[in-house]
């Protein structure tokens, strides 16, 4: 599933442009013009990364930025600000609210695009067409491919979809509300038992490889890919 980016931008001309260059780097762009159709789609379903500008007109950007960084849910979306304001002291400004990115214009789209994906490899490893392996579990996300010891497993969508969110995290322990909201999303109402039946699937497609055992069960706390 390509990376959902959210560009807030009320000069049509720019939001087209980097609307086009995103389609052509594989991402799912969508476009709005103020804060406030920002703050509904935000709402709805949170992006994986936001472009925003900062003279907007309804609210400035940096404000919403600011909205974004205090409100628990959103504080870790990574933000790149695209704005036409340069000067040393806006950047600070930007940086201080909790930015991720500062790119002013003009600006070069080959630019824009490679640190949008810089971003997103760092906010989110799983979304990056790079092929995730621990030890000899490999998961190949362009070919769709899941191998144990070089061997071809058979791993359903929703299981592909977790081993990839979990291979992305080695050794860290995920709780089921952290798996929920980023493999289903953090807007889809299922319950956290919903995770423990998928775990399950999941083991036993990796079981033929022997490699069931790599996800452990951590109690109290939720499930970790160790490495093997």
């Amino acid at each position: 599933m390509p990376a959902s980016i959210l560009i807030v931008e009320d000069e049509p001309a720019i939001a087209e442009l980097v609307s086009l260059h995103c389609t052509h780097a594989g991402l799912a762009p969508q476009v709005v013009h103020a804060v406030l159709d920002a703050r509904d789609i935000v709402d709805e379903k949170l992006p994986d990364l936001i472009v925003l500008d900062w003279m907007l007109p309804d609210k400035p950007g940096i404000d919403f930025a600011r909205e974004l960084r205090r409100d628990e849910r959103t504080r870790d979306v990574p933000i790149l600000m695209l704005t036409a304001r340069a000067e040393e002291d806006d950047k600070v400004r930007g940086f201080e609210t909790g930015v991720d990115d500062y790119l002013t214009k003009p600006f070069s789209t080959r630019e824009l695009v490679a640190r949008i994906k810089a971003l997103l490899r760092r906010a989110a490893p799983e979304t990056s067409d790079q092929v995730l392996s621990v030890g000899p579990l490999s998961l190949d996300p362009i070919a769709h491919r899941v191998t144990g010891h070089g061997k071809e497993l058979k791993v359903g969508p929703t299981e592909f979809r977790l081993l990839r969110f979990l291979l992305a995290r080695p050794d860290r322990v995920l709780t089921r509300q952290a798996l929920l909201d980023g493999v289903w999303g953090d807007h889809v109402f299922i319950e956290e038992r919903t995770v423990d039946v998928h775990v399950r699937r999941l083991r036993v497609a990796l079981e033929p490889a022997g490699l069931d055992t790599m996800i452990e069960t951590v109690r109290g706390g939720g499930y970790r890919l160790r490495k093997y």
